[in-house]
């Protein structure tokens, strides 16, 4: 079931390639490349004093996924991705070497989209629109399957949670 679900998803993106997609899906999986963009947003919320608490929210969330998901459970599961699965799928972009449960860039955009919204609620409706067209590239071209996906948007928002709960307690704990 898991496997026809993922299936019918990913043939449904192969039908939909053009070039003008291609260009504006290119240009979301090269922002998602190492969550640079988030990183970006976390750097950012750190220059003024009273965003620091942001930024580090956003940087830890981040920092979690990359241990917990590409350091962890990427190598734990070792799931193949779909492009290796079916070689004679044209790729547009180039096959990425480590496994693909879960999506990295989803991972971490989610992460970023949550710690931003929980900043800035108007800001980061944006960074849910940007996480999710992030996401959608990955199908996009075939380097993910929707269940890699989903995996990397339910972990990377508990990693969000997660800090801020972190964040928040630490907080806590110098006031007293």
């Amino acid at each position: 079931m898991i496997e026809a679900f993922d299936a019918g998803i990913l043939e449904f993106f192969q039908q939909i390639h053009n070039p003008v997609l291609t260009g504006i899906y290119e240009f979301f999986t090269s922002i998602g490349e190492a969550g640079i963009v988030w990183i970006l947003a976390g750097i950012l919320l750190l220059i003024k004093s009273e965003h620091r608490k942001y930024g580090c929210i956003l940087l830890l969330s981040l920092l979690m996924c990359l241990i917990f998901g590409n350091g962890l459970l990427k190598n734990l599961i070792a799931r193949p991705r779909p492009c290796w699965r079916h070689p004679e799928v044209e790729m547009l972009i180039g096959i990425p070497r480590d496994y693909s449960f879960p999506s990295g860039h989803t991972f971490s955009s989610f992460a970023g989209a949550v710690s931003i919204f929980y900043w800035n609620r108007r800001y980061g409706c944006i960074a849910f629109g940007l996480a999710a067209l992030i996401a959608t590239s990955r199908m996009y071209f075939y380097v993910h399957y929707p269940t890699d996906i989903i995996a990397g948007a339910v972990m990377g928002t508990a990693m969000a949670l997660l800090s801020i709960c972190i964040i928040q307690r630490t907080e806590e704990k110098r006031r007293k």
